[in-house]
């Protein structure tokens, strides 16, 4: 096993470190932590608390990975944030862990981009291959699904949920849900301006999908229809075949409308935490 840690950094031997690791000067690295192969910390680097991290991670300096979570409940237990592969942390980036709500567990995983000073709440879930950008901020228990981008300065509310391959456009307060595929913009309260066209292309999505998700924008953003509506005369036009696109956004729609101030998951404001890790994998 071959490791290149620094002498100038704080490294708790109790810390699991992986193969191929580099840890550059002034890191402190806790004794709860886990960091896979191939990960790297350039310098002035805190992973602290019990922070799980997989493989081919970069963290560039000052980023504060597992402090305690911002919530005046938490009770100093030991939650978590798990972190997957193939993710870029850069300068400033602070991922707070769980607080003692939910399964107490702050979430990242695949092939994200955070970029200077972004801040990931406790409770949150950012998914795969999600953008956030610079100054971004996520409220606790935010949820950010695949291919999403989060740009400059914005800020989410905490419960909200951004849908799949949505684009927040910079200097955004988005205080409820974003369908999935939509381009949301706005300082106050964000509108669905229009469909995130480019990011399904880029995507392989086909031209029936994006189209067919173009409409349902217009009926549902545009015209007002009832979801209802929207999706009974979809199917007329598809042969009752609607695609997994189409599916996604009528089905979040729906969530959300349900759903206090817009957010669906506000329902997990009162749950109680899950207790130990049998309950948590289930």
């Amino acid at each position: 096993m071959t490791r290149n840690i620094s002498p100038l950094s704080q490294v708790d031997p109790k810390a699991a470190i992986g193969d191929d690791v580099e840890i550059g000067p002034f890191c402190v690295v806790g004794p709860h932590v886990t960091i896979g192969a191939g990960c790297k910390l350039d310098s002035h680097v805190a992973i602290v608390g019990h922070t799980s991290i997989g493989e081919r991670n970069r963290f560039f300096p000052g980023a504060v990975i597992g402090g305690e979570p911002q919530d005046i409940g938490y009770s100093g237990s030991d939650t978590r944030v798990v972190i997957g592969d193939d993710n870029l942390f850069r300068e400033g980036v602070t991922v707070n862990r769980g607080a003692d709500k939910e399964d107490g567990i702050t979430r990242v995983g695949n092939r994200n981009f955070l970029m200077a000073n972004t801040h990931v709440a406790h409770n949150c879930h950012v998914h795969n291959n999600v953008i956030l950008c610079n100054g971004s901020l996520l409220g606790g228990h935010v949820h950010v699904h695949d291919f999403s981008i989060v740009s400059g300065n914005s800020v989410v509310h905490h419960f909200a949920t951004l849908g799949t391959g949505c684009f927040l456009a910079g200097g955004c307060r988005a205080p409820q849900d974003i369908p999935p595929y939509m381009l949301a913009a706005g300082s106050d309260s964000p509108e669905i301006v229009t469909v995130n066209v480019v990011g399904m292309r880029r995507r392989g999505i086909s031209e029936n999908a994006i189209s067919l998700v173009r409409q349902a924008h217009k009926l549902i953003f545009r015209e007002h229809l009832k979801l209802e509506e929207v999706r009974t005369r979809l199917l007329d036009k598809t042969e009752g075949v609607l695609p997994i696109e189409l599916l996604t956004l009528l089905n979040f729609c729906e969530l959300s409308a349900k759903g206090k101030n817009g957010r669906a998951r506000e329902a997990v404001r009162s749950s109680k935490p899950v207790a130990n890790e049998e309950q948590r994998a289930a």
